[in-house]
């Protein structure tokens, strides 16, 4: 595992998990670079990756990224169509 990568609850990487399963689109907020960033997103898998576990997901421009869990600070489901 990566020196500084500190897992995130497997509760909440159920809960990704489920909403990949169910194709729900997320709003997520992160940090990136010290500052808050906040998207919508759709989930697409979870991957590990040197010992750090990642959300692969599809931003609103279509673009695949790659996001640490531990750095997102929160995530939640959006109603369809939302």
């Amino acid at each position: 595992m990566a020196a500084d990568y500190v897992p995130i609850p497997c509760a909440r990487y159920s809960e990704l998990e489920l909403c990949i399963m169910h194709g729900e689109a997320l709003r997520i907020r992160w940090r990136h670079r010290g500052l808050d960033e906040v998207a919508r997103v759709w989930p697409l898998d979870l991957r590990t990756r040197r010992g750090v576990e990642y959300l692969i997901l599809r931003d609103a421009e279509g673009r695949r990224q790659w996001r640490r869990l531990d750095r997102l600070l929160e995530f939640a489901p959006l109603a369809a169509g939302a």
